[in-house]
């Protein structure tokens, strides 16, 4: 199959194609096979082989799916040793990006908000300014190589393991913002709600990655809850009462 990017979107080709590269050489299987790029045209192209496999996006999940999801994810997370990780630049989206994206956002989000939005924002926000994430930055946890998107229809069940497509946002990451992407993502609970216990249970965390996993659980809750209220337009991508749905789950991870 061949993907096509717009021109604008050349960085993205070039993710792709390098974490398809990546992934053929050290976890082969895992991801589509890389056949040919060219990154000069003016709309970038990536072909690459054709997966199996029925996407894990609004499907109940039983707990072998779960341990076959976690299983990928770790194979994926580990997959590119230290020496060919240190070429790989961050993925965009990551922490600080995100801040970045929140507080650009919020001037024009909190007036629009309704009550139940405001005083969830108001709340994110509160505990966004004394969390430390702004000024300490990351602690000091494994550099992972991350696939930079939550969404589980990226994952595709083909009855026996999951593989993964779409690395657009692909770069160095780390196992707590990784997995806080995929359990907060709208994907994950808005129509049949991921597990979220026995799927990170799956994982060994260090009490450290596990703080950190709580943190940005919060930090990217926060970031759903402006996506959705600006979602209200004449032709919203989600059903109505999403948005206040994602309020209570923010309030609920800052309790």
């Amino acid at each position: 199959m061949t993907k096509r990017f717009q021109r604008e979107h050349h960085a993205q080709a070039e993710r792709e194609w390098r974490a398809l590269t990546l992934l053929a050489r050290y976890a082969p299987g895992l991801a589509p096979e890389p056949w040919e790029v060219d990154l000069e045209a003016p709309e970038p192209t990536v072909m690459m082989s054709r997966l199996s496999g029925e996407p894990l996006r609004g499907r109940s999940l039983d707990e072998a799916q779960l341990k076959a999801l976690a299983t990928t994810l770790s194979r994926l997370y580990d997959a590119v040793p230290p020496a060919a990780l240190a070429a790989v630049p961050r993925r965009p989206g990551h922490q600080q990006d995100l801040i970045a994206h929140i507080h650009s956002w919020t001037p024009q989000a909190e007036p629009q908000a309704g009550d139940a939005l405001s005083v969830a924002m108001n709340s994110g926000l509160a505990w966004l300014a004394d969390s430390g994430m702004e000024t300490a930055g990351q602690p000091d946890v494994p550099r992972i190589f991350g696939p930079g998107d939550g969404n589980l229809a990226n994952y595709l069940w083909d009855g026996f393991e999951v593989r993964v497509v779409d690395f657009e946002d692909s770069g160095v990451s780390d196992r707590a913002f990784e997995l806080a992407e995929i359990t907060e993502h709208v994907a994950s609970w808005v129509d049949k709600p991921l597990d979220v216990e026995i799927f990170l249970d799956q994982f060994h965390l260090t009490a450290t990655e596990s703080a950190r996993l709580a943190d940005c659980r919060r930090l990217l809750a926060l970031v759903w809850l402006f996506l959705l209220s600006f979602d209200k337009g004449g032709r919203p991508r989600n059903s109505p009462g999403t948005a206040e749905r994602q309020a209570s789950r923010l309030l609920s991870l800052l309790d």
